[in-house]
């Protein structure tokens, strides 16, 4: 699909069939973070792959919105560097990319950003200079995803014309 229609298109998906993700699409994904840009191509970015089931349900004990992520094929936390002020705007935009590419190869995905953050990094031995600031869960889509709409504001009533509130 070309990336418009792959941008339009993409759903936030968190319930996964039990079907192994190939390690090729896996290695894809984490290429597609790899090459996105950041801040001063500073790449400062770090990301840890959780595919075991066992640490996929401790990391969503470590959460207070994803408990969704037990049932995911793999997730990835990304970490950034806090003292970089555009630090969570990397992580979007590496979240974006991964996510798109996922949802090109046929694989769902969804994002939660509310954790329990000791205990986090003391399971997943996130040093103290990175942030968790994302984390990912990947997987087959357990139901159909065809005829589903978004439910988006029409541009009419984001878009302003060189000030805000001119149409």
């Amino acid at each position: 699909m070309n990336t418009f229609e792959c941008v339009v298109s993409k759903l936030e998906v968190r319930e996964f069939m039990r079907k192994e993700v190939e390690s090729e699409i896996k290695r894809r994904i984490l290429e597609s973070a790899r090459q996105t840009g950041s801040g001063l191509n500073l790449q400062h970015w770090r990301f840890v792959l959780v595919e075991d089931k066992k640490n996929l349900s401790q990391l969503a004990l470590d959460s207070t919105s994803g408990g969704w992520i037990a049932g995911a094929d793999f997730a990835i936390i990304i970490l950034t560097n806090p003292t970089l002020r555009f630090h969570l705007i990397d992580a979007g935009r590496v979240a974006q990319s991964m996510q798109l590419t996922a949802w090109n190869e046929g694989v769902v995905s969804g994002l939660f950003t509310g954790i329990k953050e000791g205990n986090l990094r003391n399971d997943f031995r996130i040093p103290n200079d990175l942030t968790p600031s994302i984390i990912l869960g990947f997987g087959y889509p357990l139901k159909p995803l065809t005829g589903k709409k978004k439910n988006r504001l029409p541009l009419s009533q984001l878009v302003y014309r060189e000030q805000y509130g001119t149409n």
